[in-house]
């Protein structure tokens, strides 16, 4: 259509640059007409607007190729100017959000540091004021500083659980207090009950009990006949509380008496142990070696039978943790003989000979033959040495393995954890005999009787069985 025809060419753009035809003035002729189009040429698709095909710059005129340079370089400075355009705000926002945090933060301590303003500080006794009574309190395995400060509370100690908070993080040597008992005055400023707490005065019912000790108190043979201090004595004297007149203490009568109760529960007996302690022909005994070696608390506060219960029941715990109770097996005896052979092996051995002394225990028992240990002798003595008479193994007793076959009717001291794990897992030999032959402790074992023999001249020729007596 002629309209058609008309916009289409009103809208193509020719690149062509049209050379004018040279005419002479003379020539009258007109000059052609321009060739029509053709349909090919109009019917093409028009280039989209922002759009551009590529073209080789090669193909192109070259006045064409130097107008398109400046072109593309002012692309480029615009779009570096944009990109540090946009570095700028972005610094900028993050400067802007640091402000914010900063002001958040600052507004944050000044309205905490107003809250503690308006709730003042924690209630507290006055300084110079009259302490009241000691009473006992028990730091626990593991406590941290807030539970102390509520166990202080509780027992009437400090005015308030904060007031000795606040004093125990000013004091860095809170990190050395060790679980125990304490005897402390009540009613006093908090600064002063961590002090106390931290004295080495505090510490009440602590008590570390030797390896072979016994229940009560033996004196040796001979013009010294030192004492060595039994279990129950070394226990009244860590039950002090106080000091001068007004110090109260628990006697060695006390806790002798309170041990022969035949309410064994009352005791802390563990049950592995009830029948052979209701066996036992002298209730003043019927404890021993139920109270461990090494170190023990108890609450000095309270009544002996309680103390006693404390440390029994500890004692317990801690001789199964070596697996007590599981063991057996190789040696065919009880937790309970288990623990008599150990309080045996304790008094007869060395640390090195530990495990071959339980293999002769257990050999004896197995023949069966007397175990014939001095130490068995001298638990029924008033006054013992290594060496001892005739006379002496002679006399029946229920704990006298000269006079009677197998264990002692209870243990003979309070073993250490060494001898117990000695017994449950003795060394492998055939030894039925031991004698220490020096006073540094030389010990020789065999199976031959003979032999032994030999090893007690030896023992003779050096002093060390020679009797006081």
């Amino acid at each position: 259509m002629v309209g058609r025809e008309q916009d289409d060419w009103d809208d193509y753009d020719d690149d062509t640059t049209v050379i004018p035809r040279y005419t002479d003035d003379m020539d009258d002729q007109p000059p052609p007409a321009p060739a029509p189009r053709s349909r090919e040429r109009r019917d093409a698709p028009r280039p989209r607007v922002g759009r551009r095909e590529p073209v080789d710059d090669d193909d192109e005129p070259e006045g064409r190729r130097r107008s398109k340079s400046p072109q593309r370089s002012r692309r480029s400075r615009a779009a570096s100017r944009k990109a540090k355009e946009r570095k700028r705000r972005r610094r900028t926002l993050w400067l802007v959000a640091g402000v914010f945090v900063l002001l958040f933060a600052g507004a944050a301590v000044f309205a905490g540091m107003k809250l503690i303003k308006s709730l003042g500080s924690p209630e507290d006794y006055a300084a110079g004021g009259q302490p009241g009574p000691l009473v006992v309190v028990q730091v626990h395995d593991g406590d941290t500083s807030q539970q102390i400060a509520a166990t202080m509370k509780d027992r009437g100690v400090v005015a308030s659980t904060g007031a000795f908070f606040e004093a125990a993080v000013r004091n860095s040597n809170m990190n050395s207090v060790q679980p125990g008992f304490y005897a402390i005055p009540s009613k006093i400023p908090a600064a002063q009950a961590v002090t106390q707490l931290l004295g080495k005065q505090a510490r009440v019912g602590n008590l570390v009990i030797p390896e072979g000790r016994l229940l009560h108190d033996q004196y040796e043979v001979g013009g010294s006949g030192r004492r060595t201090d039994g279990i129950y004595r070394m226990m009244a004297a860590a039950s002090c509380i106080g000091t001068g007149p007004t110090q109260k203490c628990v006697t060695y009568e006390q806790l002798d008496a309170a041990g022969a109760n035949v309410d064994l529960a009352a005791l802390g007996v563990p049950a592995w142990a009830a029948q052979g302690v209701k066996d036992c022909p002298d209730r003043t005994r019927q404890l021993e070696g139920l109270i461990a070696a090494g170190t023990l608390d108890f609450d000095p506060s309270g009544t002996p039978e309680q103390m006693l219960r404390q440390v029994v029941s500890a004692s317990a715990k801690s001789y199964e943790s070596t697996g007590l109770l599981q063991s057996g097996g190789e040696t065919k005896l009880t937790p309970y003989q288990t623990l008599i052979a150990a309080s045996l092996v304790e008094r007869e051995a060395k640390p090195q000979d530990m495990g071959k002394v339980a293999r002769v225990i257990v050999n004896r028992l197995r023949v069966p033959q007397m175990l014939q240990f001095d130490s068995t002798v001298n638990y029924a003595l008033d006054r013992t040495e290594v060496q001892t008479t005739d006379a002496d193994r002679a006399a029946e007793t229920p704990w006298n393995t000269y006079a009677k076959t197998g264990l002692p009717a209870t243990p003979i001291s309070a073993p250490s954890l060494n001898a117990l794990r000695a017994m449950e897992n003795p060394e492998a030999g055939s030894w039925l005999y031991f004698v220490t032959v020096d006073k540094q402790g030389t010990t020789l074992f065999t199976d031959d009787y003979k032999q032994h023999q030999r090893y007690i001249q030896q023992a003779q020729a050096s002093g060390i069985l020679d009797s006081g007596r």
